[in-house]
């Protein structure tokens, strides 16, 4: 494994985490390596992410946070952008891919024909450069919560309001003050343009 480089981690320096967070999850792959989409059992990807580390190969899932309904009340649960699916990163021309079909919690490669097919260039680093140190996605455009905006289209055009809440699906909950009172209005991220 020393020919490998790490493409992703929390911020490098190795430091303290809080009571209770998770390690940041290093992203690692040969240098020779593409990435290659390995279709995961029903509930199978922490296992099968872990079993394909320990077997050597590097692993990328993407999270994003998703309001979720749990015993009657809506929470914020982590959920992977791709269900049932977690990008792998191996050498074709190592021939070890039919180790990742037989790895705990991995149903198969994702393959056309003879083999598998390695996802085109550039998508998953793409992704690997939107996301955290822990794998989740961060939002769009550089938006935050707090920050105030100004409606570019719409009914609302030209009317200034502060974000609330970025959801997953590239839509945005503002706080608008009107009549004198707050209304949460939801619009899409292409609405918006900074102050």
């Amino acid at each position: 494994m020393n020919d490998l480089y790490e493409i992703a981690t929390e911020d490098g320096s190795g430091s303290a985490r809080a009571p209770g967070e998770r390690p940041p999850r290093p992203v690692r792959r040969e240098r020779n390596a593409a990435w290659f989409l390995a279709q995961l059992k029903p509930n199978g990807a922490r296992a099968a992410e872990r079993n394909l580390r320990r077997q050597g190969f590097g692993t990328f899932l993407p999270l994003e946070e998703r309001m979720i309904r749990s015993r009657g009340r809506f929470v914020s649960a982590e959920r992977p952008v791709f269900p049932g699916y977690v990008f792998v990163s191996l050498d074709p021309a190592a021939s070890v891919w039919r180790a990742v079909n037989s790895t705990f919690g991995v149903q198969r490669l994702v393959a056309f024909g003879r083999g598998p097919v390695p996802v085109p260039e550039g998508i998953v680093d793409g992704l690997i450069t939107r996301c955290d140190g822990k794998g989740r996605l961060r939002p769009p455009g550089g938006l935050a919560p707090g920050q105030t905006v100004r409606l570019a289209s719409g009914p609302f055009a030209d009317t200034l309001a502060e974000i609330e809440r970025l959801e997953p699906d590239r839509r945005v909950r503002l706080l608008m003050t009107m009549m004198g009172g707050q209304t949460r209005v939801t619009v899409g991220a292409d609405q918006l343009r900074a102050v």
